[in-house]
């Protein structure tokens, strides 16, 4: 389970650094939030300090995995939804 601790730390480490330098990261945010990128930027770097959090503690690990199967997929059909574009 050591790394499932360590993934969730890795994980809510980026969301951080969404807030801390999220220039990099609007590059990447863009192409799937062309509108409010930089606010996009935010709540995706909040997202994944809550799940790699919730990930990284083993009271709250299942839910932070289903967490984040939710929010993997909700972003997959957002890149899905802008190729199409």
């Amino acid at each position: 389970m050591a790394d499932l601790r360590n993934a969730g730390i890795v994980l809510a480490v980026t969301g951080l650094a969404h807030l801390v330098a999220p220039k990099p990261f609007e590059l990447i945010t863009r192409p799937l939030f062309p509108e409010g990128t930089g606010d996009w930027v935010q709540r995706n770097g909040v997202t994944e300090l809550a799940l790699g959090t919730a990930i990284a503690v083993p009271q709250t690990r299942k839910v932070g995995l289903a967490g984040l199967a939710v929010y993997a997929s909700w972003l997959a059909k957002r890149g899905v939804d802008a190729l199409r574009k």
